[in-house]
């Protein structure tokens, strides 16, 4: 396994970000502090230069092991679920912008908050529904790019669709795509799940991503999670993709990511 940190290439409201502002600076950061990879926050592919990106990223030594989206949730309010349906065919389509560098990289693309939320006049199993149509379109994009994408359950106060792993595995089952898998985050999963390392042994036939903050999402360490007890789950069930730190920068942005790798390593990456 191999260790990352989210860093977002434009600025964000969305707070569980510790690295955001001038890009190759963070990346040299991020490779002196000892990370294999960096996990890119993109809001528009459209608005960034790719091969400019991919070339500061090699040239730290670093890789992309995933591309987030959710800032097109948080900054345009784009979802898969909206009842809108020229906002549902943006979202996807903001899915598909993220194709060519996620090919180029290697990286999975992760659907977290892009899901969007089942709004109060809507019910769940229409929202549902759309949710199933939208990444079956996607999978089916992404499959001709060889992309994976990664949908991450997220605990119940954010979002009211897809909140734990026995509800994403549902989901999989659902669309029915190999090239859909679960992001795990300790965080959300802290909230959801009756034991986090069982539902990591659920989880290990379609895990293609992993997400740590403590349990205030804070960096590993600043909270209760056993981190020891997780990353030796991770061991167990042979997972060999990356642990990529998604915290608040708190106290810093520094701070996070220096305690958040030590954090980690004395877990046993």
């Amino acid at each position: 396994m191999k260790t990352a940190i989210v860093l977002s290439t434009h600025p964000a409201r969305f707070d569980a970000v510790a690295l955001k502002g001038d890009f190759e600076a963070n990346v040299a950061r991020i490779a002196a502090w000892g990370y294999h990879g960096v996990e890119l926050a993109i809001r528009d592919p459209r608005l960034v230069d790719a091969d400019a990106l991919l070339a500061v990223v090699n040239r730290h030594g670093l890789e992309v092991p995933a591309v987030g989206t959710g800032q097109a949730w948080g900054e345009e309010g784009l979802s898969l679920t909206d009842p809108d349906p020229e906002v549902r065919a943006a979202a996807i389509q903001r899915v598909h912008d993220h194709m060519p560098l996620a090919a180029q990289a290697g990286a999975v693309v992760i659907i977290g908050l892009l899901r969007g939320i089942a709004r109060p006049e809507v019910e769940h199993k229409q929202a549902y529904a759309w949710l199933v149509e939208a990444l079956q379109r996607c999978t089916a994009t992404a499959q001709s790019y060889g992309v994976r994408l990664a949908l991450e359950p997220i605990n119940r106060y954010e979002t009211t669709l897809i909140n734990n792993v026995e509800q994403g595995l549902a989901l999989l089952e659902a669309v029915g795509a190999d090239n859909l898998g679960l992001l795990l985050d300790t965080f959300h999963m802290n909230i959801e799940e009756p034991k986090i390392e069982d539902s990591i042994r659920a989880a290990r036939d379609h895990l293609f991503h992993f997400h740590v903050a403590d349990s205030n999402r804070w960096y590993p360490g600043a909270g209760h999670i056993d981190f020891a007890s997780v990353v030796a789950t991770l061991y167990a069930i042979g997972y060999e993709g990356y642990v990529s730190v998604e915290a608040m920068p708190m106290p810093d942005a520094d701070t996070c990511a220096e305690r958040a790798i030590a954090t980690m390593r004395q877990a046993g990456l």
